[in-house]
């Protein structure tokens, strides 16, 4: 073994993954109940540890895709936890991701088989070691990043309305938005699709029904385009 990785302290490097959803209404967070000790029986965000033989990327991935039955989501990493004494078993260094992902598309029997369950931001009860401060910092890159960029859309249905759209993103960012103002700056970003179809349960006329294209959107993220609601 060469010199410089004599065998030293030994720890473990976790992943732990905070995962938001949106149902019309409210942001919400996905968090399970933990089955074994310490901290049976309370609320935790959902984590595992590293594979000797995969990424944190792919850890990330593979621990969403148990909790959710879902691939290709939007997951982007967020801060490594390391404080000495973070967890009470061992020494372990967490590295945690957000993600954002469709809650009507989501499989419940694997959410099911974690007893996990969907809390509401303002509802979220404690929860276990650091994860706080986890959600804590998810919450505010995800409203960074939602109001200078379109990251949001992973978390509405396939068609929707401007209004749920602006509701999604006032719900993010926690504070009302000038319907005017919104709508113009959503369309001139040029990355919906406004249908044919409408929805007829708000009003009697009916509300326009969009879609959001990929393609554009993925174009205007490489010219950097910025939203700066």
């Amino acid at each position: 073994m060469y010199k410089g990785y004599m065998p030293d302290d030994r720890l473990f490097l976790a992943v732990d993954c905070i995962i938001f959803g949106f149902d019309d209404e409210d942001l919400k967070v996905l968090l399970v109940q933990r089955d074994f000790e310490p901290e049976k029986g309370k609320w935790s965000l959902m984590g595992g540890f590293l594979k000797k033989d995969e990424t944190l990327d792919d850890a990330a991935s593979r621990i969403l895709y148990r909790l959710t039955g879902m691939h290709d989501i939007y997951l982007e990493q967020l801060y490594a936890f390391s404080d000495v004494n973070r967890d009470p078993v061992a020494r372990t260094i967490s590295t945690s991701y957000f993600a954002i992902v469709n809650i009507e598309k989501h499989h419940e029997k694997s959410t099911d088989n974690f007893k996990a369950k969907w809390f509401s931001l303002s509802k979220v009860p404690n929860l276990i070691f650091d994860h706080d401060e986890m959600l804590a910092k998810a919450v505010r890159r995800l409203r960074r990043r939602t109001s200078i960029n379109p990251i949001g859309f992973e978390l509405l249905p396939e068609k929707f309305t401007m209004r749920q759209l602006q509701k999604l993103y006032e719900t993010i960012l926690d504070k009302e938005l000038d319907k005017r103002n919104f709508i113009n700056k959503i369309k001139s970003m040029d990355i919906l699709i406004k249908l044919k179809e409408k929805d007829m349960t708000s009003s009697t006329k009916g509300s326009y029904l969009y879609q959001f294209d990929q393609e554009k959107y993925d174009e205007k993220q490489t010219n950097d385009f910025y939203l700066k609601l």
